[in-house]
């Protein structure tokens, strides 16, 4: 997981070219098991923004060294959020996809902002309910 958030915060800063923080990691789907005996890969890149958010996509790739058989052993969703120098929320620029693959996640974006909107929503509403001290 700290592989996943390093490789996508990389990512996030490339495109804003300032500090960014990981503000929720979205998504980890875990589709194939990673063995030993692989060599893993990780590929990350924006695929969609908000005003200062960025949506960052990290596709996690196996590959099994001696039969050279290459999978994707998961994927994940993360969302930052770039800083100017006064560590406050800073505009980003925007996406524009190239490949089909971030074509698509691009078109989809819109559906999981609102998503997560909603997720954080109800998590405020639970936090309401928490107990601040330790038992």
């Amino acid at each position: 997981m700290s592989d996943v958030d390093q490789v996508a915060s990389i990512s996030a800063a490339r495109h804003s070219r300032s500090e960014c923080v990981t503000a929720s990691t979205d998504s980890v789907d875990f589709l194939h098991p990673i063995r030993t005996t692989d060599s893993v890969c990780f590929i990350s890149y924006v695929a969609w923004t908000g005003t200062s958010s960025m949506e960052v996509f990290v596709k996690i790739i196996a590959e099994d060294l001696k039969s050279s058989e290459r999978r994707i052993a998961a994927t994940a969703l993360l969302t930052f959020v770039a800083l100017d120098e006064h560590k406050r929320p800073t505009r980003v620029p925007k996406v524009i996809p190239e490949t089909e693959e971030e074509k698509k996640l691009h078109e989809t974006a819109l559906d999981r902002a609102r998503m997560r909107s909603q997720r954080k929503q109800k998590s405020k509403d639970v936090a309401t309910f928490l107990n601040v001290d330790y038992p």
